[in-house]
């Protein structure tokens, strides 16, 4: 990746760097070709999901599988080369790995992995993760609305969802729901075509619109006890997913910038104004160098995360400054390269106008900087300045 100027890809394994080159090649010849008309018309290239799965990228999440487990270095870099391409396509796979299957992974019982994972790791079925409502967001914990009542053997959930990426064509959706009797969190997979459940596409977005967002409606929708997820039994437990994958949209913001980096300097050194490249001229080269500074730093601040993640001594206040700082960091980015390209940069045909609508979901979504602010500004003075 010409972007990678501190060359951080060299920390990964050999058959690390391996997958990664398989990766790009996929994205490169099978993707990109259709990322901006499927952007446009808001639609989603189902036609790319067997090749997600031919990468091979989740076999390490069969039970039944001898692959290992990827570094959290390989995950982080996953995610920044996905984005690098398409943050959309990135998003798909990170709700469908780290969101739907990292909750039956941390919080299902041993039977529901092995009824569940074999077939998401070979994306035969695709997961989605319904915790955001129409009325809570960064407030959910403390105020779901979405209910949960014990009936026998089954389970009623009613409720709704909100900005459920996935949900649309999703094949199961792990829902969170609060217990009537205990008022406890507690984690459901509910399958496709169950009765009482319910999807609507959100429309007219101007972000991540090959993502499908969806609204879900849960109406007297019953779940056998078999599919609650055992292991979850508080918030706490979904927070540790979304503490995993937090640090996630931090690699995306990394991926987004280093794409934008890219874009920008090979039209600045094929437009020409004046007679000759743009890239001759000063201003333009002092943007592209912060741009790239932008990249870089971010790129090195989540590569240390991940060694404190592969130590297992990272804090969600770190995760909490890696996603606040990059996201801020990629705004300007993508500006800047917008900047560069003048009046084209609206244009859809040179590319980083997507990039530009995109960086504005990923800095919002799973927490938006000013949350992420608050949980760190509780570890550094002591105080906490949530209402």
């Amino acid at each position: 990746m010409p972007a990678d100027f501190y060359a951080y890809e060299e920390l990964l394994s050999e058959p690390e760097r391996e997958k990664v080159r398989r990766m790009r090649a996929f994205f490169r010849t099978e993707a990109a070709p259709l990322v901006e008309d499927y952007w446009a018309r808001a639609e989603f290239p189902h036609q790319l999901v067997k090749g997600f799965a031919n990468l091979g990228l989740l076999d390490w999440a069969d039970p039944d599988s001898n692959e290992p487990v990827p570094s959290n270095l390989m995950t982080g870099i996953t995610s920044m080369e996905m984005a690098h391409f398409d943050p959309s396509l990135s998003v798909f796979f990170g709700v469908h790995s780290g969101l739907a299957m990292g909750s039956i992974l941390t919080c299902g019982s041993e039977e529901q992995k092995r009824r569940w994972l074999p077939a998401m790791s070979r994306f035969e079925k695709v997961g989605a993760f319904g915790l955001t409502e129409p009325h809570g967001g960064s407030d959910v914990s403390g105020g779901m609305e979405t209910t949960a009542r014990r009936d026998g053997d089954e389970w009623v959930l009613n409720g709704a969802k909100r900005w459920i990426g996935n949900a649309t064509f999703a094949d199961l959706v792990v829902i969170w729901a609060r217990d009537v009797e205990t008022n406890k969190i507690l984690g459901f997979v509910v399958e496709k075509d169950t009765p009482g459940f319910s999807t609507s596409k959100i429309e007219n977005k101007f972000a991540l619109r090959i993502v499908q967002n969806a609204n879900i409606l849960l109406d007297e929708c019953r779940v056998p006890e078999a599919n609650r997820l055992q292991n979850a039994n508080s918030f706490r437990d979904t927070a540790e997913i979304l503490r995993r994958t937090r640090s996630g949209v931090a690699w995306q913001a990394v991926g987004v910038q280093f794409a934008a980096y890219e874009i920008a300097l090979q039209y600045a050194k094929e437009r020409t104004q004046f007679g000759r490249p743009i890239g001759k001229f000063q201003m333009v080269q002092d943007l592209l160098v912060k741009m790239l500074g932008n990249a870089t730093a971010c790129a090195g601040m989540m590569v240390r995360l991940a060694q404190l993640q592969h130590d297992g001594v990272y804090r969600d206040e770190q995760s909490a400054l890696a996603k606040a700082y990059c996201c801020s960091r990629m705004r300007e980015t993508v500006h800047w390269a917008r900047e560069l390209f003048g009046g084209n940069g609206i244009v859809l045909d040179y590319n980083i106008g997507r990039f530009v609508a995109d960086s504005e979901a990923l800095y919002s979504y799973e927490g938006t900087r000013e949350m992420q602010t608050l949980i760190v500004g509780k570890s550094v003075t002591g105080l906490s300045a949530f209402v």
